[in-house]
């Protein structure tokens, strides 16, 4: 199999940088291109009159405000261009920037690219944490039609 292209999906935690490092050394190694994908999840807020008592539903109210999408953009081309610049240089790099499902943003990127591969980072959550949050990763591998490699991130005791 010949690896040309590499999805990275990233975010602004050690664990997405983490996978960034391992993701930019298998594209240096086998001299592919890369994707970056960094993916925002609509923010869900409360209006002010929710009863909680009563179950008024919360709505999408601070989401769809201009100055907030464009700091959310702002936000995501930081973080794009912080980890080309610590890592890929010297590499073809595509990014994007996706809004909603972080699992079907990278699904969807990946297959846009033409992706070979998708290197994405685990929180390594485990128990409650792991069925209240879900799992990013999990989704992606139960989804992809590419195969896509998971780097775990140990802590330093």
């Amino acid at each position: 199999m010949k690896i040309n292209r590499i999805l990275i999906a990233i975010d602004d935690s050690k664990y997405a940088d983490n996978a960034a490092a391992f993701g930019f050394d298998l594209a240096h190694a086998y001299k592919a291109d890369v994707g970056l994908v960094n993916v925002m999840e609509p923010i869900i807020t409360s209006s002010a009159d929710t009863n909680i008592l009563g179950g008024t539903p919360f709505e999408p109210n601070i989401g769809n405000d201009p100055e907030f999408i464009r700091i959310q953009k702002e936000s995501s081309d930081n973080i794009i261009q912080r980890t080309v610049n610590t890592y890929g240089s010297d590499l073809k790099v595509t990014h994007f920037t996706e809004y909603g499902s972080k699992a079907d943003g990278i699904i969807d990127c990946a297959n846009e690219f033409g992706a070979d591969l998708i290197v994405v980072g685990t929180h390594n959550r485990t128990g409650i944490d792991r069925l209240l949050m879900g799992s990013v990763a999990e989704h992606v591998v139960r989804h992809s039609k590419v195969p896509v490699l998971v780097i775990p991130f140990k802590e330093e005791n």
